[in-house]
C-alpha cells in the first residue's frame, strides 16, 4: 500500500517535470526512490530464493545418500566393512577378519560400477566404456599397490591374473549364458571388429608375461636373477605405450567399442535410459572418491588378513588371490555385463568384461611393475609357468568363442565350465613358498 502511494507521488512528480523545468532535483530525488522500491523487492525474493536453494539442496543430498547407500539390495552388506574393521583390533582372527572384509568390499565395487554408469551418462559412450573398465579396475589396483607395499609380490601378481581369467570366463560366461537363456529364440551378435582388437591386445600381453616365464625357466638369462627383471620392465613399458595406443585408436575412431553399432533403440528403452540418470555429474564425481577411498582403508585390512586367513581356513594363498580376491573385485563388472547381455547389448558386454580384462593385462600390470620399480620392489613380469599356462590358454578359448561375432547360452555355459576347471587347478596347486624363493631354489639346484 505504502509502495503504491510512493509510485503515484512519483508519477505527479515526473509529470510536472514536464511542465516546470526547476523541478529537475525532484524528479531525480523520485527516481532513486523508485531504484530502492525495486532493490528491496528483489533483494526479498533472493532471500526466498535461498531458502528454496538450500531446502533443494539438502533433499538433493538426502536423495543422492539414499540412492547410493540405501536403495540396492546388496548394501546390506555394507556394515561388514566396519565389522571386519572392530575385529581385526578385538580378536585379532585373520580368517574371520578376511571374510567380513571381502563382504564390506563386494558392495562398495558394484556401487563404484554404479557411480561410473551415472558418470558415463555425462561422458559419452566412449568415456563412459573407458571410466566404467577403470574404475570397475579400481579395486583391483588399490589392492595391489598395498600388496605391493607389503612386499606380497606373489599375491598381486596372482590377483591381477585371477581378475583376468574371472573377466574373460566366469563374467563373459555369465552374461553370455543370461542373456542367451533370456533371448533363447534369436541369436545375439556383438561387433566381431571390436572382439578381434581386444583379443590382439590380450595375446600381446600373453607375449610379454610369457617370455619372461620362458626365458627364467629355460635357465637362459645372461645376467642371472636381472635379466627376466629388466626384461618385465621394458616389457612393461611396450605394454603402456600400447595401451595407450589403444586409447587414441577407441577415443579418435569413428567406430565405438563400447557402444552397439547397430542399435535398435526404441522409444521404450530410450525412457528406461532417461530414468537411470539418478545423479548428477558432481554427485557421481564425489561419491567415485568417497567409495574409492573406502576401498582402499578396506583394502589394507584385506591384504594383512590374506596370509592369516590362507592358514586358518586351510586354503593356499594361490587360491585366495586368483579365486576368491577376483570375484569380489568383480562384482561391478559382473552385474553390468548381464545386465546388458539381458537387454540385448552385447558390445557394451564385451567391452565391460573383455575390456576390463585387457585393461589389467596391458594397463595394470605393467603399471604394478613400474610402481615397483619405482618403490624399489621386484616386481616382475614371471607368473611362474602354472599362471603363464592359464593365462595362455584362457585367452586361446576366448578369442575362439568370439570369433564368429555371435554368442548363445551354450559358449556361456562352457566358458563358466571352463572356469570351474580354473578353480578346481588352483585349489590343489601349490605355489612356491612366496616372493623371490622360487628363484633361490632354481639357482640352488642347478
Amino acid at each position: 500500500m505504502m509502495g503504491s502511494v510512493l509510485e503515484d507521488k512519483i508519477d505527479r512528480h515526473s509529470f510536472h517535470d514536464h511542465h516546470d523545468a526547476d523541478d529537475t532535483p525532484l524528479a531525480s530525488s523520485s527516481s532513486k526512490v523508485l531504484q530502492q522500491l525495486h532493490s528491496f523487492d528483489f533483494e526479498d525474493t533472493s532471500v526466498v530464493d535461498l531458502r528454496s536453494s538450500s531446502i533443494f539442496n539438502t533433499t538433493r543430498i538426502s536423495r543422492s545418500i539414499y540412492v547410493v547407500l540405501i536403495k540396492a539390495k546388496i548394501n546390506l552388506l555394507l556394515p561388514f566393512g566396519p565389522l571386519a574393521i572392530l575385529l581385526h583390533y578385538l580378536t585379532g582372527h585373520h580368517g574371520w577378519v578376511f571374510f567380513f572384509t571381502l563382504l564390506g568390499i563386494t558392495p562398495l565395487a558394484e556401487r563404484l560400477g554404479y557411480a561410473t554408469e551415472q558418470l558415463a551418462f555425462y561422458t559419452g559412450p566412449t568415456v563412459g566404456g573407458l571410466l566404467n573398465a577403470t574404475f570397475g579396475n579400481a579395486t583391483e589396483m588399490i589392492i595391489s599397490i598395498y600388496a605391493l607395499e607389503s612386499n606380497m609380490i606373489r599375491v598381486v601378481q596372482q590377483s591381477l591374473l585371477g581378475s583376468i581369467l574371472s573377466n574373460m570366463l566366469l563374467v563373459l560366461g555369465c552374461a553370455f549364458f543370461t542373456g542367451g537363456i533370456v533371448h533363447y529364440k534369436k541369436v545375439q551378435v556383438f561387433d566381431k571388429a571390436a572382439a578381434v582388437v581386444n583379443s590382439g591386445l590380450l595375446l600381446m600381453a600373453v607375449m610379454g608375461i610369457l617370455f619372461p616365464a620362458v626365458l627364467y625357466f629355460t635357465h637362459s638369462e645372461v645376467h642371472q636373477g636381472k635379466s627376466v627383471l629388466s626384461l618385465s620392465r621394458f616389457s612393461s613399458c611396450i605394454m603402456l605405450l600400447a595401451y595407450a595406443s589403444y586409447l587414441f585408436f577407441q577415443l579418435r575412431s569413428q567406430q565405438n567399442v563400447y557402444s552397439p553399432v547397430d542399435e535398435e533403440g526404441d522409444n521404450g528403452e530410450n525412457s528406461d535410459e532417461e530414468e537411470e540418470h539418478e545423479l548428477t555429474q558432481w554427485e557421481a564425481i564425489i561419491w567415485l572418491a568417497i567409495l574409492t577411498a573406502w576401498v582402499s582403508i578396506l583394502s589394507g585390512y584385506l591384504v594383512d588378513a590374506i596370509q592369516g586367513a590362507s592358514e586358518s581356513l586351510n586354503m593356499s594363498v594361490a587360491f585366495i588371490s586368483v579365486i576368491l580376491l577376483p570375484i569380489v573385485g568383480n562384482a561391478a563388472e559382473h552385474a553390468s555385463a548381464i545386465m546388458f547381455a539381458v537387454k540385448d547389448k552385447l558390445d557394451i558386454t564385451i567391452g565391460v568384461a573383455i575390456g576390463s580384462s585387457t585393461q589389467i593385462s596391458m594397463f595394470v600390470i605393467p603399471f604394478c611393475v613400474v610402481v615397483g620399480w619405482c618403490m624399489g620392489k621386484e616386481m616382475d613380469l614371471n607368473f611362474q609357468l602354472f599362471e603363464t599356462a592359464t593365462l595362455f590358454i584362457t585367452v586361446l578359448v576366448v578369442a575362439f568363442m568370439m570369433q564368429e561375432g555371435t554368442s548363445n547360452y551354450f559358449k556361456g555355459l562352457m566358458l563358466i565350465l571352463c572356469y570351474l576347471i580354473v578353480a578346481a587347478s588352483f585349489f590343489v596347486h601349490v605355489d612356491p613358498k612366496s616372493g623371490e624363493l622360487p628363484r633361490i631354489y632354481c639357482i640352488d639346484s642347478r
